[in-house]
C-alpha cells in the first residue's frame, strides 16, 4: 500500500510540473481536479527524482518512476550487484538510464587505523537490554533487506558502516575509488561531531581522492 501510494504521489508531481495546465488525476489514494502549479521547476522535464528501496515492489517503482537509486551501506561487491541489476530493470522498462546512484557511508578518519578502530569499536558497543537494541530487533523484524542485517550495521544510520570507510585517509580514499570503479557516482555521508569530521574529511581525504583518480586515468 506505501508503494502503490508513492507511485500515485509521483504521478501528481510529474503531471503538475508538466506544461500542460490545469491538471487533474483521479487514483485510489489521491484525486486532483483541475490544478495549477506555477512557476513550473526549472528543470526539465521535472526535478530529479532520488530514491531507495530494497523490496520487489520498491525497485519496480524506482526503475519506473525515478532518476537516481540511493542505497544503504554495503560492500564493494554487494553495491556493484545491486547498481548492476538496477541498470538491467531500468534498461527493460525503455526508459533512458538511471542518471546516479548513491551510497550511505558513515566516515570514521584518524591518523592510523588503530585509532580508528577504537572509534568504531566505541560507536559499536550497543548492549541488548538498551533501547538502541529493542529498536534494532524491531527494524529487522518487519524490514524486506536484501543482505542479513548485524548489529554493527545498525549501529549507525542507513548501515553506514557497512562500506567500511574506516581507517587512515590513504585506505579511505582507496575503498571511494574502488565504489566508484563499479558505478557509485553520491556518496551520502555521515560524521560525528559533524562539523569537525567533515572538515577532516575535506582537509585529509578529499584531495587525496583526486590525486589517485588523476593517476588512474593517466595510467
Amino acid at each position: 500500500d506505501r508503494i502503490a501510494r508513492t507511485e500515485e504521489f509521483v504521478t501528481v508531481m510529474k503531471g503538475l510540473w508538466a506544461d500542460a495546465s490545469p491538471y487533474s488525476f483521479f487514483g485510489h489514494h489521491y484525486t486532483i481536479e483541475q490544478a495549477e502549479l506555477h512557476p513550473k521547476p526549472v528543470q526539465r522535464p521535472g526535478i530529479k527524482l532520488y530514491a531507495g528501496g530494497e523490496s520487489e515492489a520498491g525497485k519496480r517503482t524506482i526503475v519506473e518512476h525515478c532518476d537516481a537509486y540511493v542505497m544503504h551501506g554495503g560492500t564493494v561487491e554487494e553495491v556493484a550487484h545491486k547498481i548492476n541489476d538496477m541498470k538491467i530493470r531500468r534498461e527493460a522498462t525503455g526508459h533512458a538510464p538511471l542518471e546516479s546512484f548513491g551510497l550511505a557511508a558513515y566516515i570514521i578518519c584518524r591518523d592510523t587505523e588503530e585509532e580508528a578502530l577504537l572509534e568504531w569499536q566505541r560507536i559499536t558497543d550497543v548492549k541488548e537490554d538498551s533501547a538502541g537494541y529493542a529498536g534494532y530487533q524491531d527494524f529487522i523484524s518487519k524490514s524486506q533487506l536484501e543482505q542479513q542485517v548485524e548489529r554493527n550495521d545498525y549501529s549507525v544510520s542507513n548501515r553506514g558502516l557497512r562500506p567500511n570507510l574506516i581507517g587512515t585517509p590513504e585506505q579511505i580514499a582507496e575503498r571511494i575509488l574502488a565504489f566508484e570503479a563499479v558505478g557509485v557516482t553520491l556518496l551520502l555521508l555521515q560524521f560525528s561531531p559533524q562539523l569537525e569530521e567533515m572538515e577532516r574529511f575535506a582537509r585529509d581525504v578529499m584531495p587525496l581522492v583526486e590525486a589517485k583518480r588523476k593517476v588512474g586515468q593517466q595510467s
